[in-house]
């Protein structure tokens, strides 16, 4: 795998992945600075990570093919559609008990102890503004939390940059809640002026709600456009 280090020009670092039609997803990098990793996510990297008993390593990942929504493309499936009623979505919902419910869903493969705690800091914290803040061009990490009746039954957690939000994991404890999730998670984004949402590796379930698969050199030029566009976040506190 390609070893990057901090000092790089993480958007010089793509495009010649590109132009040299590097075959590998993954690169390799030994630091977990946390403005490097911000960097990387302001490049189109989804963060990644692998762990031994000695040490930890990055393993941000560029795929070769990407699934992307576009909001105008959402398809609510029928037998879905009578159920989201009875749901509540909560945006930008506490994230550590969030990852810790995907950790409990797919284990940490990649989602290793070292990187839990990089994207608990990077955390946007809504007490920042009493209703809505203008956030900066840098990335930030964040959670979708469903609930029914008060309870917890679906979410999931990613990586806002611009007008772009990239999916990193998710759960569900209730027959039929990811999905809802997943929808009222669109119209949300939508709602709030977001470009689109990167929905990182191709999936059915994905392409059945109306995602679109793009290769990289696609991807990253939709990408670097949505990036410079900032929605304004408002709490959901």
């Amino acid at each position: 795998m390609l070893y990057l280090e901090p000092g790089m020009d993480c958007d010089q670092v793509v495009d010649t992945l590109i132009q040299q039609d590097y075959p590998n997803e993954f690169c390799l990098v030994q630091s977990f600075d946390m403005q490097f990793l911000q960097q990387l996510m302001w490049a189109g990297f989804l963060i990644m990570s692998i762990q031994n008993k000695e040490t930890s390593l990055l393993i941000p990942k560029l795929h070769l093919e990407r699934c992307v929504l576009l909001f105008n493309n959402l398809h609510i499936p029928k037998s879905v559609k009578s159920r989201l009623s009875r749901y509540t979505l909560k945006p930008f919902d506490a994230l550590q008990p969030i990852i810790k419910a995907c950790v409990e869903s797919h284990g940490e493969d990649w989602l290793t102890p070292p990187l839990q705690e990089v994207l608990n800091y990077l955390e946007w914290n809504p007490s920042l503004s009493e209703q809505a803040i203008y956030m900066p061009r840098v990335p930030f990490c964040s959670a979708f939390g469903l609930y029914r009746d008060s309870r917890l039954v679906a979410g999931e957690f990613g990586v806002f940059c611009g007008g772009v939000y990239t999916s990193y994991s998710g759960f569900y404890w209730e027959n039929c809640a990811g999905t809802v999730q997943m929808i009222l998670t669109a119209q949300y984004l939508e709602k709030m002026g977001y470009i689109f949402w990167d929905f990182g590796m191709p999936l059915e379930y994905k392409e059945r709600l109306g995602a679109e698969n793009l290769n990289r050199s696609r991807f990253i030029n939709q990408f670097r456009q949505a990036r410079m566009i900032q929605p304004v976040l408002e709490s959901s506190q």
